[in-house]
């Protein structure tokens, strides 16, 4: 169905798409090819909401040599306005007779409408080509278009035997510089950052972005169900900040607002923060990827609700003993069908560290 060539176009159209990993949030990461006879004429990728899209920077490349050529875009054009006008008049218009899209739009507004729209004015259209690359840069996009919820990406430092912080709290550092400056990206790529109060009180955190000066600062979220955080904590002193709570016996709320702090009560039936509702309040709020950075008994509740889509763990070449903490507290399981199978999509080596990007399997879903 799709040539050599096709697949190489299409593959360029994915590395310009990877141009804006840190930067198009809402909007998914895109990127487009002009091909006009097996030349390339034009490129483009989408860099940031409310700006042009890939398709109308690779028109404008390639200008007149547009007219009869085939556009190879990594999503489906778009066919309604929204920020910026439709993406599939903008080819019509340029003349190009042929729209090859790896993936179909999963945005109820687009959905298909944008290839049928094409198909209509006498456009050849075709999808599907290198489709599990396109989906795999836009994993938050996708969730939040099919599932109201963000793609939620835990991360985790931990040494050989699983073990994240001493008895007594100490956890700094396990993970090598070359593994934290991994952790960086990650965070960049990220809409919003989330931990809980243990950890804002055991290690007093900023989480921000700090690769370069000028990155783009994700939210800062944190879990804390009876709104005990202090005042001066860190994580609250710069950049946007929300704080997820359940009771506010200590008649915080007020203040926190004063302070420029976003609120959001969500309790649970048993006076924690409800975390489902949290996720699909930052769904809500247009966060795509949402990198947890907490301790084990977030990290466990986020697990045992199989909330977590995505885990990043760094292995430190150490061993740390049989009392320290876990990565992960959740319930004792009886039977090895319980167990939460991993499907391993990376495995690599940063400075002494390995970082393992795998996937939940939950049992039964």
């Amino acid at each position: 169905m799709f040539s050599a060539l096709d697949h190489q176009y299409m593959q360029r159209a994915l590395q310009l798409s990877a141009r804006g990993l840190y930067t198009t949030t809402p909007n998914p990461r895109v990127g487009c090819v002009i091909v006009n006879q097996q030349q390339i004429v034009g490129e483009g990728a989408h860099l940031k909401a409310g700006e042009p899209h890939a398709e109308v920077y690779a028109l404008r490349q390639a200008g007149a040599l547009a007219r009869g050529a085939t556009a190879y875009v990594t999503l489906e054009p778009c066919s309604h306005h929204g920020r910026t006008p439709p993406c599939a008049d903008a080819l019509l218009e340029a003349g190009v007779t042929k729209v090859v899209a790896a993936m179909v739009d999963p945005n109820p507004l687009v959905a298909g409408k944008g290839l049928a729209y094409l198909q209509a004015h006498g456009v050849e259209t075709q999808h599907g080509l290198m489709e599990a690359q396109a989906k795999a840069l836009n994993p938050g996009f996708i969730s939040r278009m099919a599932k109201q919820l963000p793609w939620v990406r835990c991360k985790i430092a931990a040494s050989l035997d699983g073990k994240t912080a001493m008895e007594n709290g100490h956890s700094q550092w396990i993970t090598s510089e070359a593994a934290r400056l991994d952790v960086q990206y990650w965070r960049a790529q990220s809409c919003a950052i989330l931990t809980g109060i243990g950890t804002v009180l055991a290690d007093n955190p900023q989480l921000t972005v700090r690769t370069t000066p000028d990155a783009r600062q994700p939210l800062r979220v944190v879990v804390d169900s009876q709104l005990r955080m202090p005042l001066d904590a860190r994580i609250a002193q710069d950049g946007a900040c929300l704080i997820a709570y359940a009771t506010d016996n200590q008649q915080r709320a007020a203040e926190w607002l004063h302070r420029g702090v976003a609120l959001l009560q969500a309790p649970d039936a048993h006076g924690r923060v409800c975390l489902s509702t949290l996720l699909r309040h930052l769904a809500q709020l247009q966060m795509n990827e949402v990198m947890v950075e907490a301790g084990q008994s977030l990290n466990g509740a986020l697990m045992s609700q199989e909330l977590v889509n995505e885990l990043l763990l760094y292995y430190a070449p150490k061993l740390m003993g049989g009392q320290a903490q876990n990565m992960l507290a959740m319930p004792s399981l009886t039977h090895m069908s319980q167990a939460v199978d991993l499907t391993i999509t990376d495995i690599r080596q940063l400075g002494a560290d390995i970082r393992i990007r795998a996937l939940p399997n939950y049992p039964g879903s």
